[in-house]
């Protein structure tokens, strides 16, 4: 990866919600609480950012398709731009009930979106009675938002890359149905457990998505990369956060934080929590 825990750091990554809207699954990703906000531990965010895009890159590797879902309004523009730049399928205006779990009937959806499509494109619309034509491109409209980034997609993806779990729940519910894994960008109001992959991380703010959102789509590219040329760009390694001591020099040690480190101020004015939306 290109980035370091400081990036992490200086885009808010670490911030999480107030400590009443806590889910108790995300504890063993919490650092601090300090104010009444949760604080991430962002070298627990660092370690798993890491695996989850070494993941992404051997999946789309081996040929499989990121489907990237977020319809929050602060993720979806990211995440579109994302899955256009990789040409990878992408959910951003709303998620359609049913659309991995009922896939043989929302391909066939699409397919007729596909050939009002062809119509409004070679004319025939145009010579249709006025109402009908009305009534054909009033339902383009709806299936427009409803199908916009998955008109493409003709099987299952090989995993989901999904921001905020709690708005998303559909989309995970029916991934994990199907034992689709699930890479997911996870505050402290979410249950990670969830997850096959989780990143826990400020999940309402655009600068913290950017950073994450950039590291999966570095790794979809580098997948890319070598699933056109498979013989010539080598398996990515990716070395742990921390490097193990060899059994020699490895003696038992309790972890603990100094006081230093308690003293840590985190100002409420950083909290991206929202109490007029709901996240």
């Amino acid at each position: 990866m290109n980035i370091t825990i400081k990036d992490l750091l200086d885009a808010g990554v670490h911030f999480g919600h107030q400590l009443r809207r806590f889910n108790p699954k995300s504890k063993k990703f919490v650092f601090a609480n300090r104010h009444g906000i949760s604080v991430i531990d962002l070298e627990k965010t660092f370690a798993r950012l890491e695996e989850a895009a070494k993941f992404v890159e051997e999946t789309v590797a081996s040929g499989k398709d990121i489907l990237l879902v977020g319809t929050k309004r602060q993720s979806r523009d990211l995440l579109k731009e994302a899955a256009i730049a990789t040409n990878m399928p992408y959910a951003t205006s709303r998620w359609l009930g049913g659309t991995m779990t009922n896939f043989v009937t929302v391909r066939r959806s699409i397919e007729k979106y596909k050939q009002y499509m062809q119509w409004d494109g070679d004319g025939t619309l145009e010579k249709m009675h006025n109402k009908e034509s009305a009534a054909i491109r009033r339902e383009m409209s709806r299936m427009n938002r409803n199908f916009e980034g998955i008109v493409d997609l003709e099987k299952m993806p090989g995993a989901l890359f999904v921001v905020d779990t709690r708005t998303e729940d559909i989309a995970v519910a029916e991934a994990n149905r199907l034992k689709i894994p699930v890479v997911a960008l996870v505050d402290t109001n979410s249950d990670p457990s969830k997850l096959a992959y989780p990143i826990p991380g400020n999940d309402d703010s655009i600068k913290a998505i950017r950073i994450i959102v950039e590291v999966i789509m570095d790794a979809i590219q580098a997948g890319l990369a070598r699933r056109a040329q498979p013989d010539a760009i080598p398996t990515r390694t990716v070395k742990p956060a921390i490097a193990a001591p060899a059994v020699e020099d490895q003696v038992p040690v309790t972890a603990v934080r100094s006081d230093d480190e308690e003293s840590d101020v985190v100002p409420e004015s950083f909290s991206t929590d929202d109490e007029s939306k709901e996240s």
